[in-house]
């Protein structure tokens, strides 16, 4: 299920179980012993000579080593668990491993996955909101999860109640890849009613966790989670927020990784908009309205999937529409020179134009430019 083999595999366990041993301990390890199972060999002593292994840790390693055997039967139990569910153990030494997860200050060093990545998830953008949503903040997450993936981009999101899940609905009524990263063990669903969602996702992209099975969707676990969701992603659009949500827990992360963030403005006075008009006011977030916004902005890096992944639907176009299509090409062209080029009034070229815009056919640029979509 991994590339370790099955005693690596508990020895890199039986060290996260530890207290105090998180990946950058274990790293640091790593670099002393060589291999995981050197680290639980090791004597005291050999230990404390470890960069932030003090004479503490050092000990609870060596009583962690003493209980490998009673450890081991749980791990195969749950390995058998984990094979009869179908899903995956990833480490960080795996090539599934995601790449652009890997590029984060102390990646999660084991993942837990339902469903299968593909090359398109490698560019992939996170949409998350507050479990309370407004009207409008259902529909804006609804267009930019449908509009992200309608070009063929994996959309993210943490399968919570509200914005979250209409994210990943919005991206498999398109037929579009979404990936869900949890807060709980592959076993525990969580908000319950999303069961149905859970089995839907697993069939248009993964199910994602670092918890093993049996854990509880706890809150301390939520950070961790919004960590991974921005970690994987090339950037993370908020849709609403509150100042405290947990979406804006995944911005500063972020941030905190040299991640883009976007935000979705809001009215003013609405307690739904106030974490994102935030953003937005501190410079934390640029401000879009559109999903043009940010593949604009994330343009070099979404190249290799925009628009291959799902064609665009043929559309029904009238006369002007039509001979409109045929003044314009992938190079932005100014209003006058389609209304010369098209022998329209100018007015009427605005009209079809944004007719053209709202099929998907054609994008405008500021200073009343356009070009093919």
């Amino acid at each position: 299920m991994t590339r370790l083999n099955f005693e690596q595999f508990v020895s890199l366990r039986l060290l996260l179980n530890v207290e105090g041993i998180g990946p950058g301990k274990i790293r640091n390890l790593l670099a002393q012993f060589k291999s995981l199972n050197s680290i639980l060999s090791a004597s005291h002593n050999e230990l404390t000579k470890t960069d932030q292994i003090n004479k503490i840790l050092a000990q609870r390693i060596r009583q962690a080593s003493l209980t490998r055997d009673i450890f081991r039967k749980k791990i195969k139990e749950e390995i058998e668990r984990l094979s009869q569910m179908g899903a995956s153990v990833i480490t960080v030494w795996d090539p599934e491993y995601p790449p652009l997860l890997k590029k984060i200050y102390d990646p999660p060093l084991i993942l837990y996955a339902l469903g299968s990545f593909t090359e398109a998830d490698n560019y992939s953008v996170a949409i998350v909101g507050t479990r309370q949503p407004s009207n409008y903040g259902k529909v804006q997450a609804e267009k930019f999860s449908s509009d992200l993936c309608s070009q063929g981009v994996t959309v993210v999101s943490g399968m919570a109640r509200g914005i979250d899940s209409i994210v990943h609905r919005s991206a498999i009524k398109i037929g579009g890849r979404t990936i869900a990263v949890i807060g709980s063990g592959l076993d525990v669903i969580y908000p319950p009613e999303n069961r149905q969602l859970f089995s839907e996702i697993i069939r248009n992209g993964v199910v994602l966790t670092e918890f093993e099975l049996g854990t509880k969707p706890d809150a301390q676990n939520f950070p961790r989670r919004n960590r991974i969701i921005s970690g994987i992603s090339l950037g993370s659009i908020i849709v609403e927020s509150g100042v405290s949500g947990g979406a804006m827990q995944t911005a500063a992360f972020a941030l905190e990784q040299n991640r883009e963030v976007f935000a979705v403005p809001g009215n003013l006075g609405v307690r739904q908009s106030e974490g994102t008009n935030a953003l937005i006011q501190r410079s934390g977030a640029k401000l879009v309205c559109t999903v043009d916004d940010v593949i604009q902005e994330l343009e070099i890096k979404l190249k290799p999937v925009i628009g291959k992944n799902i064609p665009k639907a043929e559309e029904e176009l009238n006369m002007f529409e039509e001979k409109l299509m045929a003044c314009l090409d992938n190079e932005p062209k100014q209003i006058d020179l389609i209304s010369s080029m098209s022998s329209l009034s100018t007015s009427d070229c605005l009209v079809y134009l944004l007719s053209l815009e709202f099929k998907g056919l054609v994008r405008q640029y500021p200073g009343k430019m356009f070009s093919t979509a």
